[in-house]
């Protein structure tokens, strides 16, 4: 169930650069296509780029727009350079054929959104600004999120404030949209903050942080965030969800060169194996099973509240903690089960299920656990990252 606040805090996020106009869509396939281009010559000629299950993907997209339905991908996050060299691994034919569904995803503000011209590069590539150490699973990035997966036809305008809709307009947007020319606007009618013919494809890593480990560790996963289930269940439709795993990535760009002024930027292990394996989509049983716990929790706590947003019941009680907790968990099974049923690795170590284990170790900064060893850093580790705000200290160690 969505709430109709949500949904405006995202169009307001989106609107913050101008994605309404057919010069910015122009600009922004351009920039994809090129970023596509660069990254597959990169890994063809420099490195040995494998990819297994390209049809589930290829499936959930068309799958989406017959039904008109958002797609979400969620991936291991192995190394800086994963987006969007994964994207550089799908075959040209493949964005042919989806020319119009290039993958919207989540990037940290502080380093894909630095400074202004970074920040129109990002934005331009279908990345939306995302704050970590404090801000929590409820901000405008996944509000945006919650927007891009939501079709443009299923927003109640009966509930959405008259900022943006007329009292008198009780048409669906898809009919708004046919009158109005896109990018073009009329008094009264609402103006959505992008131009797109379906539903959007939106790509998540959940774990939050780049994850290297030393031996016997490797291509292990951290837990899944919550922010990310937002995601399932708030966007009006019920998404089409992929699961993904990548091995190889973390080659090109090892943390152990962090930090250095030119191994950092330099390729690493030519000649290495990029492995991408996409799995099949997860059962649509399981997310509208708990994409209806969902409803009858806003049910029960939104029963006397008609201001069309979430309450403090929703975004911090217990029963919504544990199904977000739900939602997380089985979300990295599904991308966990390719890695040990497809790509063979061993059975992970128990402990990197589990949020509490991360959030003692990374406190400690490994200490609680001395045989983990990461390479490089955990960046997890808040004193590493000087951008903070110290008076958001409190909030970040209370936020899973």
């Amino acid at each position: 169930m969505s709430q109709p606040r949500v949904l405006e805090r995202g169009d307001d996020f989106l609107a913050q650069y101008p994605r309404d106009t057919t010069s910015w869509n122009v600009m922004s396939k351009a920039t994809m296509y090129f970023s596509v281009f660069v990254t597959k010559a990169f890994l063809n000629i420099c490195y040995n780029p494998k990819i297994e299950g390209l049809e589930n993907l290829d499936q959930a997209l068309s799958k989406g727009k017959e039904e008109n339905r958002g797609v979400m991908t969620v991936m291991n996050h192995m190394s800086v350079v994963d987006d969007p060299f994964v994207w550089g691994t799908l075959p040209f034919s493949f964005y042919m054929k989806h020319g119009n569904s290039f993958r919207w995803c989540l990037g940290a503000s502080n380093v894909c959104f630095s400074s202004p011209g970074i920040a129109k590069f990002f934005s331009l590539g279908q990345t939306l600004s995302t704050e970590r150490f404090g801000r929590g699973p409820f901000q405008g990035s996944l509000d945006a999120a919650i927007r891009l997966l939501s079709p443009d036809d299923t927003i109640d305008l009966d509930l959405v404030s008259s900022e943006n809709f007329t009292e008198n307009i009780k048409k669906t947007q898809k009919k708004i949209l046919k009158v109005l020319q896109p990018g073009e606007t009329a008094s009264g009618f609402y103006k959505a903050p992008l131009i797109r013919d379906k539903p959007s494809w939106v790509h998540v890593y959940p774990e939050g942080f780049v994850l290297q480990l030393n031996p016997p560790f490797g291509n292990s996963m951290r837990y899944f965030k919550w922010g990310i289930t937002r995601l399932i269940l708030e966007s009006t439709k019920a998404p089409i969800v992929v699961p993904m795993f990548a091995t190889g990535f973390e080659k090109i760009a090892p943390e152990s060169t962090a930090g250095t002024k030119v191994a950092r930027y330099m390729p690493n292990n030519f000649g290495a194996e990029i492995n991408v394996n996409i799995g099949t989509q997860i059962a649509e049983e399981i997310i509208d099973g708990f994409r209806e716990e969902w409803k009858v929790l806003c049910d029960k706590y939104l029963k006397n509240n008609d201001n069309g947003d979430l309450n403090d019941n929703l975004m911090f009680s217990k029963e919504a903690e544990q199904l977000r907790s739900q939602v997380a968990a089985t979300l990295r099974e599904h991308v966990a089960k390719i890695r040990h049923e497809i790509r063979k690795f061993p059975q992970e170590d128990p402990r990197f299920k589990s949020p509490s284990w991360w959030k003692i170790y990374t406190k400690t900064e490994g200490s609680s656990d001395e045989d983990v060893q990461f390479i490089g850093q955990n960046w997890a580790i808040r004193r590493l990252q000087g951008f903070c705000d110290d008076d958001l200290e409190d909030l970040a160690n209370n936020k899973n």
